[in-house]
C-alpha cells in the first residue's frame, strides 16, 4: 500500500486520530494514498484505516489552460442538493457572499461538544471554498502575486460543484516555498489562509464539535457527510465527496475527501502537515501526516 511521488519525494507517514468519545468500532477504509503505519494521536474515539480505494471519475476532462467552462450549457450546481433537509426547511442555513469573487455560500451554526465534553458551537459554511485561478493539475500553485486552485479533471464546473483544491501553502495563503519547509511560526490563531475577510480556516477543534453536534448518533460520520456520501448529513455539515489531487493525478470524486488543517507535523514539517480524511465507506475519520503540494478542499468558520 505505497504511494510513489512523480517529484521523486519519500512516502507519507499516516497518523489517526479517534473521533468519537463514545463510538466502539473502528473500521478500514478502502485507500491507495500512503503507505506508513497508523498511530493513535488523539484520546477521542472512533478512528479508521486510512486506505482507499481509487475510483475512477466520470467527470470531463476540458483543456488544461482553461480557467472557465467552455461549456454554454452548463447551469450553476444547485449547493442546495446535499443540505439537511429538516435543517433547510428551518432556516438553519444562511447566505454569504464573497466579495472578492461575488460567489455566494450557505453557512450554518452547528452546536455539539468540544473535547472537554463541554457545550460549544461552531459557525461553518456547509460546502466548500471556490476562489482563485485554476492551473493545470500536473503543476504546482506557485504564484504567490494571486490565489491558485486545481478544478478536477481541469474541468472549472467541478470547482463550482465541489469546491476548489489547494496545496498546504495556498491554503495557507503563505509563500508557496512553505511546501518544502517548516512554516510552522507563521500559522496564527484564528489563521485567515484563503478564507474570505472575517472568516477563518477550519481547525481540528472545530471539526471535533461539527461530529459531536446535538442529535448526531453513532457512527457519528454518518451525521457529517451528505446524503450520497455515506451519511445522513444530520448536523447539515453536508460532507461530500470533493476527491483530491493526490502527487499531481486527481483521485478518487465521490468517494473520498481531504482537507488540510492549520498545523504542521512535528517530525517532518519540511514536506508534511496534519490533515483529515474522509471515506464514503468509513465508520470513522483518520488524521494524517501527508505532502503539502497534495491539493485538498477548504472549508472556512466564521469568526465569532
Amino acid at each position: 500500500d505505497k504511494s510513489s511521488s512523480s517529484e521523486n519525494k519519500s512516502s507519507s507517514s499516516t497518523k489517526e486520530t479517534k473521533v468519537s468519545s463514545d463510538s466502539k468500532s473502528s473500521s478500514s477504509v478502502k485507500t491507495d494514498d500512503s503507505s506508513s503505519s497508523n498511530k493513535d494521536v488523539s484520546s477521542s474515539s472512533v478512528s479508521s484505516s486510512s486506505s482507499e480505494n481509487q475510483s475512477s471519475s466520470s467527470s470531463v476532462k476540458q483543456s488544461s489552460s482553461s480557467v472557465a467552462s467552455s461549456s454554454s450549457e452548463y447551469k450553476p450546481y444547485n449547493h442546495q442538493k446535499v443540505f439537511s433537509f429538516v435543517r433547510l426547511l428551518s432556516g438553519a442555513y444562511k447566505k454569504f457572499t464573497d466579495e472578492r469573487n461575488g460567489r455566494m455560500y450557505y453557512y450554518l451554526t452547528i452546536n455539539g461538544k468540544n473535547q472537554d465534553g463541554e457545550s460549544a458551537s461552531v459557525t461553518v459554511m456547509a460546502e466548500n471554498l471556490n476562489i482563485g485561478e485554476m492551473v493545470d493539475g500536473t503543476k504546482e500553485q506557485s504564484n504567490d502575486s494571486k490565489i491558485e486552485r486545481y478544478c478536477y479533471n481541469d474541468d472549472t464546473t467541478n470547482c463550482d460543484k465541489y469546491g476548489g483544491l489547494y496545496q498546504w501553502a495556498e491554503a495557507m495563503q503563505l509563500p508557496s516555498e512553505c511546501n518544502t519547509r517548516t512554516c510552522a511560526d507563521q500559522i496564527k490563531p484564528n489563521h485567515q489562509g484563503i478564507c474570505p475577510k472575517d472568516w477563518r480556516l477550519l481547525t481540528y477543534d472545530d471539526f471535533y464539535i461539527v461530529v459531536h453536534a446535538d442529535g448526531n448518533v453513532n457512527p457519528l460520520v454518518e451525521g457529517v457527510r451528505a446524503q450520497g456520501f455515506g451519511g445522513h448529513n444530520y448536523c447539515g455539515y453536508s460532507l461530500i465527496g470533493a476527491g483530491y489531487n493526490w502527487n499531481y493525478t486527481f483521485k478518487n470524486l465521490n468517494e473520498g475527501t481531504y482537507w488540510f488543517y492549520p498545523e504542521e507535523s512535528d517530525k517532518n514539517a519540511d514536506v508534511a502537515t496534519y490533515s483529515t480524511n474522509q471515506n464514503k465507506y468509513s465508520s470513522g475519520f483518520s488524521r494524517n501526516e501527508v505532502y503539502k503540494t497534495h491539493g485538498f478542499s477548504v472549508r472556512c468558520v466564521k469568526l465569532d
